[in-house]
């Protein structure tokens, strides 16, 4: 049973590392090449809001799955 706040923690650092904690193997790929393509993108200043969507989306959902899992 997957811990909701290591999930948590596993996504702040790198985003989608959570998913792939929580078994979501697909979304926890998709997460990290949106993230590594928009911070890429951040160089030109377009790219910072779509990443902080992708990081903070990743923790929300990593943490919630978890707990879903759990109960």
């Amino acid at each position: 049973m997957p811990s909701p706040l290591i999930a948590l923690i596993l996504s702040f650092f790198i985003p989608g590392l959570g998913q792939f904690y929580t078994g979501q193997l697909l979304k926890a790929i998709l997460l990290f090449v949106a993230a590594v393509i928009f911070a890429g993108l951040s160089t030109i200043l377009i790219g910072i809001p779509f990443y902080l969507i992708v990081w903070i989306y990743s923790m929300f959902d990593a943490y919630t799955k978890a707990k879903e899992i759990n109960t």
